[in-house]
């Protein structure tokens, strides 16, 4: 990629900044950003550059790649800017105003999700998930607090976020990588073997199990512990956790939660397995279901007078095209943008 070239505008005069809103992580903060020549709200996530003494600015323009290609998925969060300060990358993103599906998850029975909620938003998740195996990206950390959603109550549609971790895999080269989330990481990663489509499915099958019952199938008591049972794959289906959940979920469950990995069910098969897909065959009523509508400290944010570029149509090796383009896309532009943050 060619170098960038900062613009001239200075961060203090686009935006105001009003503190934190959304997931914060160790290298990253979101914020609420608002356009102001239209008022739109928008997330904006700060991503340093450097982490740990590493240059990461590769890693961060991959994710930015992989939003570019999966814009024309209606269940992964959009992207709609991005700019570059000299210690920061800074991705304006569609704001999922309902928030992760975490606390759904964890909520107390009459506020948690149905059965029949959990069916229509895995629909989501998996279309959204299929689109990506299809153009040759695994995500590698499906799990509750990265995927948001547009509205929390009643349940909006679903947003897939958060792609550092995510990774191109083909026949050509393995990919052997110990990545993720511990309860929701697949037994082939803790034992170092080949990632693939598969390697998201299992995580597919644990966050299914989650959304299910809110509790996680492999947790234990420490980390160790938790890789043990992901190892063993000791899982369980207690009657009185599934109690009310219908079988059909079960063996939804029993398809994914395998060892093998070319025994798992891929995204578009679990589409049709007979718990989602509609149809007679549907435990519950499918057809009245609308369709897919290490250690550094955490940022405070954008700083001082640090100036800012828009990155335009940015790609990184391996991905050839741009949003809304099937060709190459051209080198990174400068454009003025002006947003406040709150």
């Amino acid at each position: 990629l060619p170098a960038l070239q900062l613009g001239t505008p200075s961060v203090s005069g686009l935006c105001t900044q009003r503190g934190s809103w959304g997931p914060q992580g160790k290298f990253a903060v979101v914020k609420k950003c608002v356009e102001k020549a239209t008022g739109r709200e928008f997330a904006a996530k700060f991503l340093r550059k450097r982490r740990q003494g590493e240059d990461c600015r590769p890693h961060i323009l991959h994710e930015v790649a992989v939003l570019e290609m999966a814009a024309a998925s209606p269940h992964i969060i959009g992207l709609h800017a991005v700019y570059e300060t000299p210690r920061e990358i800074v991705l304006v993103l569609e704001c999922a105003a309902g928030g992760e599906i975490f606390q759904q998850c964890v909520a107390e029975e009459d506020e948690a999700f149905t059965e029949k909620d959990v069916v229509r938003l895995l629909r989501q998740i998996l279309s959204g998930v299929a689109f990506l195996h299809r153009h040759g990206v695994v995500h590698l950390d499906l799990k509750p607090q990265n995927i948001l959603l547009t509205r929390s109550s009643p349940p909006g549609d679903i947003r897939i976020v958060d792609f550092g971790l995510s990774r191109r895999v083909d026949a050509v080269q393995e990919v052997r990588e110990i990545l993720g989330t511990p309860e929701y990481v697949a037994p082939e990663v803790l034992s170092y073997e080949p990632i693939s489509t598969a390697t998201d499915m299992w995580s597919v099958g644990v966050l299914t199990y989650v959304m299910l019952t809110g509790e996680s199938p492999f947790l234990g008591d420490s980390k160790q512990e938790t890789f043990l049972n992901i190892a063993q794959v000791n899982v369980r289906y207690p009657d009185e956790l599934f109690q009310g959940i219908s079988p059909l979920a079960v063996d939804f469950l029993r398809s994914l939660l395998v060892r093998d990995p070319s025994e798992r069910a891929q995204a578009q098969q679990c589409l049709q397995h007979p718990w989602l897909a509609p149809g007679p065959d549907a435990a519950i009523g499918l057809a009245a279901l609308e369709p897919g509508e290490g250690d550094a400290e955490p940022l405070d944010g954008p700083e001082g007078d640090e100036e800012l570029v828009l990155v335009a149509s940015c790609t990184s090796q391996g991905f050839g095209c741009s949003r809304g383009s099937g060709r190459a896309a051209p080198g990174l532009a400068a454009v003025p943008a002006a947003f406040r943050f709150s």
